[in-house]
């Protein structure tokens, strides 16, 4: 541990699994502050209890990320506790493998709402807490689906598209008031989320996609840029990646 970000203030959306769960861990390991926001409280307690030895304060919201009043729940968790918010994590999100013609109007609602409408919400209300800061760090943690498009992925794809595009706008928006904006375009990850509908645990579980862990570093890698630069985009791969 450095402390390279003690006293400092991140909040993560999706944090009980996962790439948010690593997040939480890599940003404490480095002194940070917590919000963490999901809907397992069980989880989020167990997480909270394992990462305040490590010096720095965490404290949650339950709901679902969805949910405006999620989103202005936490922003305020977070003010009330620490007076500012210096990283926005978006990473709460859900996966849709299948082909169009086997996608229903309501997945098509379930994915646009969990992937497009959380990362607008928490972005919404985080975003005037950084203008009066004059600094902060807002991550859209995205996907390579976002870069390109997959057959058998096209509504996914959709979703990780707006999140790419709404980082790249905001970065423009943005950028003179002191925030950083920058979207995180990982491969397939070994998470619950990998499951997504279409794929299977043991699939996944024998795969070579990338642990959490590999992309909790390149957030952590973000978040600590000197202030006279910035991540706008970050690809990530597995190196097991078929050359062909």
């Amino acid at each position: 541990m450095s402390n390279k970000l003690q006293g400092k203030v991140a909040l993560i959306t999706g944090a009980s699994a996962g790439i948010g769960q690593a997040c939480a861990r890599a940003l404490a390991g480095e002194g940070a502050h917590l919000v963490l926001t999901a809907r397992r409280e069980e989880r989020l307690q167990s997480l909270k209890e394992e990462l305040e030895p490590l010096g720095g304060k965490v404290v949650f919201v339950t709901g679902d990320a969805r949910e405006e009043s999620t989103a202005v729940n936490t922003v305020k968790a977070a003010t009330d506790a620490f007076g500012r918010i210096d990283f926005l994590i978006n990473n709460a999100g859900a996966g849709n493998y299948k082909n169009l013609v086997d996608t229903s109007a309501e997945e098509y609602d379930e994915l646009m709402d969990t992937n497009v409408r959380s990362t607008f919400l928490f972005t919404r209300q985080t975003v005037p807490v950084m203008l009066e800061q004059k600094a902060g760090t807002i991550l859209m943690l995205s996907s390579m689906a976002g870069v390109y498009g997959f057959g058998g992925e096209a509504v996914y794809c959709m979703t990780k598209f707006a999140q790419v595009a709404f980082a790249q706008a905001l970065d423009r928006e943005l950028r003179e008031s002191g925030i950083k904006v920058g979207a995180i375009c990982p491969g397939g990850v070994k998470t619950e989320f990998a499951l997504g509908r279409g794929r299977n645990e043991e699939g996944v579980a024998q795969s070579e996609m990338l642990d959490p862990e590999d992309v909790a570093g390149v957030v952590l890698m973000a978040c600590t840029q000197s202030p006279r630069s910035r991540i706008i985009e970050v690809q990530m791969r597995t190196m097991a990646e078929s050359l062909a």
